[in-house]
C-alpha cells in the first residue's frame, strides 16, 4: 500500500507550550511597578518622618556644598555600576550601560523595603528580561557587595584614628576573610554552594583574576569619590581643608559597612547615621556630625532615585529590537 506523505505540521505542534502562571507573572509589569511604588512609598515615608531635622540640617550648609555633595554621590554610584557590570560581563552576561543602569538602580530601590531580599529579587527579574540567568545576576550582585565591603573596610582602616579602629576591630577582622573569599577558586566554590542550596544551576563560567581586579579598581575609585561628598559637608561645618578628606572618607566607609551588616534595618537607616557620628568624633561634635549624617543620607536617597530614573529613560531611548522579550529569557 502506498504511503501517504505527511501532512503539514500545524501551528499548534510547533508553537511554544502555554506559559505557566509563574512565567506569566514574571512577564507582567504589574508586580514590578507595585514593587517600585512600595519602595518609593517607604522612601517617601522615611524622608517625611525626618523632614524637620532634614530641613534644619540643610539650612546650615551652603548651596555649593550641597551641590558638590550630590554630584559626588551620583558619580560614585556610577563607578559602582561599572564594577557590577564588569562582574556580570565576566560571568558571561554583558549588558549595555543603559540596560545595566536600569537593572541595578531600579532594582536597588528594593533596599528601602523591609526584608533585605527585595533588591536582589528585583535585579534578578529585571536582568532576566535581557538574557542574564538568575544565577549570574545573583552571583554578580553578591560579589559586587562583598568587593565593596572589602574596599570600604580597607579605606576605613587606612584613614581612621586608632581609637575608632579599636572600637570597630570586629569589622576590620573581616578584611582578610574577604580577601581570601574573593580568590577565584574560593569565590566560585562559595557561589556554587549557595546556588546549590537555592536549587539553582551552578555557574557555567569562572571569573578571572583580571575581571575581579578591574571590578575592585572601579569600586575603589567609587569609594574615593564617595569620600568627597562627606568631605564638603564636614568642611561646611568647620575649617580644615584637604586634611579633613581622609577622616571624612573613612567615616563614611565605616558607617556604610556598619549599616550594610545590619540587615534587619532597611538600607541601614539610623544605624549608619549613628556610626558616622562616632567616626566623625575627632573632627566634629555630635550635633554637627548628626547634621552631616542626615544630609548624607538624603543625598544618597535622592541619588538612588535619580539613577533609577536615568536608567529607565536610557533604556527606553536605546531599546533595540534584539532585546530578549520578557518571559523568554533563559531561566537558571
Amino acid at each position: 500500500m502506498p504511503s501517504h506523505p505527511p501532512g503539514p505540521v500545524s501551528s499548534a505542534q510547533t508553537s511554544r507550550p502555554p506559559a505557566t502562571r509563574l512565567e506569566r507573572l514574571r512577564s507582567s509589569r504589574v508586580p514590578r511597578v507595585l514593587l517600585v511604588l512600595v519602595a518609593l512609598g517607604f522612601l517617601a515615608h522615611g524622608l517625611a518622618g525626618n523632614w524637620p531635622g532634614t530641613t534644619a540640617a540643610v539650612s546650615r550648609l551652603s548651596w555649593w556644598s550641597l551641590g558638590v555633595c550630590f554630584v559626588s554621590v551620583l558619580v560614585g554610584l556610577g563607578f559602582m555600576l561599572l564594577a557590577w557590570r564588569e562582574i556580570l560581563k565576566g560571568l558571561g552576561s554583558p549588558l549595555p550601560l543603559g540596560v545595566a543602569s536600569r537593572v541595578m538602580f531600579v532594582g536597588q530601590l528594593g533596599k528601602y523595603v523591609p526584608g533585605g531580599i527585595w533588591a536582589f529579587a528585583a535585579m534578578i527579574e529585571l536582568a532576566r528580561d535581557h538574557g542574564a540567568p538568575p544565577r549570574r545576576t545573583f552571583s554578580a550582585t553578591a560579589l559586587g557587595l562583598v568587593t565593596s565591603l572589602g574596599c570600604a573596610l580597607a579605606l576605613a582602616a587606612a584613614t581612621l584614628s586608632g581609637q575608632i579602629l579599636r572600637e570597630g576591630w570586629y569589622l576590620l577582622a573581616l578584611i582578610p576573610l574577604i580577601v581570601v573569599g574573593l580568590h577565584p577558586r574560593v569565590m566560585t566554590w562559595g557561589l556554587n554552594l549557595a546556588l546549590r542550596i537555592a536549587r539553582k544551576e551552578p555557574l557555567d563560567q569562572t571569573l578571572s583574576g583580571a575581571v575581579m581586579a578591574r571590578a575592585a579598581g572601579w569600586t575603589v575609585i567609587g569609594w574615593l569619590v564617595y569620600g568627597v561628598h562627606l568631605w564638603v559637608l564636614v568642611g561646611g561645618m568647620r575649617p580644615g581643608g584637604l586634611s579633613l578628606y581622609a577622616v571624612a572618607a573613612g567615616a563614611y566607609a565605616l558607617a556604610w559597612t556598619t549599616g550594610i551588616l545590619t540587615v534587619v534595618v532597611p538600607a541601614g537607616i539610623g544605624v549608619r547615621e549613628g556610626a558616622m557620628v562616632i567616626a566623625l568624633a575627632p573632627v566634629l561634635d555630635a550635633p554637627r556630625a548628626l547634621v552631616v549624617a542626615v544630609v548624607s543620607r538624603v543625598a544618597f536617597t535622592l541619588a538612588d532615585v535619580t539613577w533609577a530614573a536615568l536608567g529607565v529613560i536610557s533604556h527606553r531611548l536605546t531599546r533595540a529590537p534584539s532585546d530578549v522579550p520578557a518571559g523568554q529569557a533563559p531561566v537558571g
